[in-house]
């Protein structure tokens, strides 16, 4: 069986961890039986008992393992979990669960029966449903426009924390992307499409989550200044000729 590495990225998210978790696993062990999966909490950076419910949950599952690096962004985590550790597809998502988990098999299936190097939920397709705040509606409409402009890529949400990606991207693309934060999942896929690798977009249903008093940590217009420079960054890699170099 095909080894399936399911990572779930984690910062200071004390109250969902367990629960999220345990709906992942629950999940996996219906719908994932014809493949050997394994569920990773990603933790970077937390400073409340992220970490200790982690590793607890990991000591009562032996499907769930942890780890825990002190630098915050998810490009860090999912870094270190898709390079240090071994399977066919890896995968993420975020650990709120905004995606419906029922879309999470036709992303492995794109990597593992279509022959897709890139498998991502989109929440801007016509078959999408998706429930959020017009302030978040507005700015993720907004990025997307902005990268059109900058790199004309084919699918049209590059930051739902919904992915899959196969080893070969992994071991090709992964090591050139700079990016360590939330600008991570725009440069893996430009990078990837650039050098000719397909890419699937997965219709999704995504609801826009709040837990009693939990409220995001993303701060939106930093995450928005940094989302242009690193497309102001990356377009100057690649005006720069960088894509011939791309493989060396």
């Amino acid at each position: 069986m095909k080894k399936v590495l399911i990572v779930l990225p984690t910062y200071n998210e004390e109250k969902i961890v367990k629960e999220s978790t345990l709906k992942v696993l629950e999940f996996s062990q219906k719908n994932l039986k014809n493949y050997d999966w394994q569920i990773l909490i990603a933790d970077n950076g937390s400073s409340d008992k992220t970490l200790e419910i982690a590793e607890k949950l990991s000591q009562e599952h032996k499907k769930i393992l942890f780890f825990h690096i002190p630098e915050k962004g998810r490009g860090y985590a999912l870094k270190k979990a898709w390079s240090e550790f071994e399977a066919d597809i890896y995968t993420y998502m975020d650990i709120d669960l905004a995606t419906d988990l029922n879309a999470f098999p036709l992303l492995i299936k794109a990597i593992d029966e279509e022959n897709y190097d890139l498998a991502i939920g989109s929440r801007l397709k016509k078959e999408s449903r998706v429930e959020r705040s017009l302030k978040r509606e507005i700015t993720s409409r907004v990025y997307n426009l902005l990268l059109k402009i900058f790199f004309k890529p084919s699918f049209s949400d590059a930051q739902c924390g919904f992915k899959a990606i196969s080893k070969k991207i992994a071991q090709e693309i992964l090591p050139k992307v700079k990016n360590n934060n939330w600008f991570f999942d725009t440069e893996l896929l430009i990078l990837a499409e650039k050098m000719g690798f397909k890419i699937k977009e997965i219709p999704v249903e995504w609801v826009e989550k709040r837990i009693g008093t939990r409220k995001s940590t993303v701060k939106i217009l930093a995450t928005i200044w940094e989302d242009i420079k690193g497309m102001v960054e990356l377009k100057i890699r690649l005006l720069r000729k960088f894509l011939p170099n791309l493989k060396k």
